[in-house]
């Protein structure tokens, strides 16, 4: 999903964003909320974008309505 998500940086349109990455299994609460939904990509405000696969056209989306 990385991959995929750097992928996106740079395309026309799309917001400029920053990338942290976060190990979900050292953290109790995170892993109690994400579990089996790893990997999974939230927004700075703990929405949930996507788990397992990086879903691009819903990121692009999200990426383009901030910029």
């Amino acid at each position: 999903m990385l991959a995929a998500l750097e992928a996106l940086r740079g395309e026309p349109g799309v917001a400029f964003f920053d990338i942290e990455v976060v190990d979900v299994d050292t953290d109790p609460a995170l892993e109690a909320m994400y579990d089996e939904l790893v990997p999974v990509l939230v927004d700075g405000h703990g929405r949930e974008l996507c788990h397992y696969f990086l879903d691009a056209s819903k990121v692009r989306e999200y990426l383009g309505a901030l910029g």
